[in-house]
């Protein structure tokens, strides 16, 4: 059997946005529902490399289709500056449940940068104002963009306010955008008082605090994905409308996991998983509601629906490479 090759190219092409934000959209419902299947992410924690590794596998069924994947993913900090390679590389094995063959090797660093986005996205379209068109971004590296373009998916976005330590990363984000937005460069405060807010830092203390953010804004807090990590100031969270993407991996490595375990916050201030206030189990953005935050550790659902997304796009426009991974003897 033939199995599709798909390198950053061809994902690129193949991950079109807002069948990716559908997708995703579809994984977390049908993760609410019990359709999906999806056990722990595992870590291997290297601190001697400032990195680790993580395995995120998945099955994944809906009315129209099924699929299965795994995902082993790094995060090394100090990949960009000291080897030139970048903080986050994946790759993505899309395989069929029935017969277990792999349909597709995905690049799985593109594939990560465009589901994550659309998981904002997602949550962004559930918990925002309906009219939003400020978005705040704090860190400007490559995950700041996948935000922007998803985002600008589910909403009328027209100013963007970056903050990033670094001016450099600050200007090229402004010369990769500025012919389609109205972009300002700010303070952590600037971006915190748009409509609608990303952070994507690995920052290990809270950076954002609570009297910066707006009345009513919505916060995707992106960057903690690890055990110690937290960008935003414990007052926001116990103040927000607070939903998660999933109990067991946001409380060990999301952005509530600091506070969670020093029992500053606990299930009571936690809203609902995306995926309930998808399937309208439990609310959205009402009218009510002020500041509402969304926290996103990634899920191997997302990766499945992203894969499935990109497999059938690359079958019926022929990208990508085929290769005889599985010979055909018995």
């Amino acid at each position: 059997m033939e199995t599709l090759l798909l390198n950053p190219a061809a994902v690129e092409e193949s991950a079109q946005l807002p069948a990716v934000v559908d997708a995703v959209e579809g994984a977390f419902a049908a993760y609410a529902r019990g359709d999906a299947r999806m056990p722990a992410k595992s870590y291997i924690d290297l601190p001697q490399y400032d990195g680790d590794f993580r395995s995120m596998p998945a099955y994944l069924g809906t009315d129209d289709w099924d699929g299965a994947g795994i995902k082993w993913v790094n995060s090394h900090p100090s990949n960009p500056e000291e080897h030139g390679l970048p903080t986050v590389m994946g790759t993505m094995i899309y395989s069929d449940p029935e017969t277990a063959a792999p349909l597709a090797i995905i690049d799985g660093t593109t594939l990560t940068r465009k589901r994550t986005g659309a998981a904002a996205a997602v949550a962004t379209d559930h918990l925002a104002v309906d009219d939003a068109t400020s978005l705040g971004l704090v860190g400007a590296g490559v995950q700041a963009r996948a935000q922007l373009e998803a985002i600008a998916a589910v909403r009328d976005i027209e100013t963007v306010v970056v903050a990033d330590k670094d001016p450099d990363a600050v200007d090229t984000f402004r010369a990769a955008i500025a012919d389609t937005y109205d972009v300002r460069d700010g303070t952590i405060a600037d971006a915190a008082a748009c409509d609608v807010v990303s952070t994507t830092t690995p920052v290990r203390d809270p950076i954002v605090p609570r009297d910066a953010v707006g009345e009513h804004t919505h916060i995707n807090a992106m960057g903690a994905d690890a055990e110690g990590k937290h960008e935003l100031a414990d007052q926001i969270l116990l103040d927000a409308k607070l939903v998660i993407d999933d109990h067991a991996q946001c409380t060990h490595s999301g952005e509530i996991n600091v506070p969670y375990a020093a029992g500053t916050l606990d299930d009571e201030d936690i809203h609902a998983e995306l995926g309930v206030v998808v399937v309208e189990e439990k609310s959205g953005r009402s009218a009510d509601d002020g500041v509402t935050v969304f926290d996103s550790t990634g899920l191997a659902i997302q990766d499945v629906a992203s894969a499935h997304v990109v497999y059938e796009y690359a079958s019926e426009h022929d990208v990508g490479e085929s290769m005889e991974l599985v010979g055909s003897d018995l």
